[in-house]
């Protein structure tokens, strides 16, 4: 199973190109032969024209870009704002969850945003979608795009990704029950399972509290990141600033795969793609056996 993720920066190339079209091929090439069953996408946008390079509706057009997939956007803004003729215009910006594999559930968790006075900031949040897998079984695929202004807010993120992990591992230890004489109502029994997938871009580091607080959990309840349990104590590879300095001197690593306690024997790779330049972050590709 494969598994790719990468904040897109809307698309945006550091030639100020903005191409959903080489993303998808960007994304094909590190997932290799056979391509991948699952890509998560950052920043994602619709109903933005005054973003630079002019973005358009991404969702449909990467639905058309990915024929036997499907996509479930999860926009964390979703606001009406005065457009052309006085006319309200929808703006929708956030993540994309793409695959085909068979999905079981689709849910959009929004993330705390805390009052932090002084500095800028936007609605965060976690889009979970639990697909089958033909040997795995059923497992979530959860993708964010955490603050990157606002550190009290990033922080108290963080800690609700490790919330949600927990509270899902909870309903796979006490289960709800069938209701009596459900035929099909939304009491229906649901897919609860241990396996996990957390990816995307958390604008935090390795050495950071915020790293620490999404594995605060005890091990076998928790997320544990992929890098140091396929690579050891090799460093994690930049992902961000690595070609573009816009944001800070240095390259640094803040985009991330982070899997539940179950998964942590079925790892096979964790791969970087550290030379295209179509996005200003760089895509990760998780294989899992």
């Amino acid at each position: 199973m494969k598994l790719v993720t990468w904040n897109t920066q809307w698309c945006r190339g550091l030639d100020g190109l903005v191409s959903p079209r080489r993303i998808v091929a960007g994304a094909q090439a590190l997932a290799g032969e056979g391509g991948f069953d699952v890509l998560c996408l950052q920043e994602i946008t619709q109903g933005y024209p005054g973003l630079p390079g002019a973005p358009g509706d991404q969702p449909a057009e990467l639905a058309e870009l990915l024929p036997g997939h499907q996509l479930f956007f999860g926009a964390a803004v979703d606001e009406f704002t005065p457009g052309a003729g006085g006319r309200l215009q929808r703006q929708r910006f956030g993540n994309l969850i793409a695959t085909r594999l068979p999905v079981l559930q689709v849910r959009h968790h929004p993330l705390p945003w805390p009052a932090e006075a002084g500095v800028p900031s936007m609605p965060r949040m976690c889009s979970v979608v639990t697909v089958r897998h033909a040997t795995l079984g059923p497992l979530r695929i959860m993708t964010t795009h955490l603050e990157y202004y606002a550190p009290r807010q990033r922080h108290a993120q963080a800690e609700a990704l490790a919330a949600l992990h927990g509270a899902a591992n909870d309903l796979v230890a006490a289960p709800p029950t069938r209701a009596p004489g459900d035929t099909g109502s939304p009491f229906q029994l649901k897919a609860h399972t241990p396996h996990a997938v957390l990816c995307g871009d958390f604008n935090f580091e390795p050495d950071s509290a915020e790293y620490r607080a999404i594995q605060a959990a005890p091990a076998r309840a928790g997320l544990h990141d992929a890098w140091p349990l396929v690579h050891g104590d090799k460093p994690h590879p930049p992902t961000f600033r690595l070609f573009d300095r816009t944001y800070g001197p240095e390259p640094i690593s803040c985009d991330f795969f982070f899997v539940s306690q179950s998964l942590t024997t079925q790892l096979k790779a964790l791969r970087v793609d550290l030379d295209t330049q179509v996005s200003d972050h760089q895509p990760m590709m998780l294989v899992l056996g």
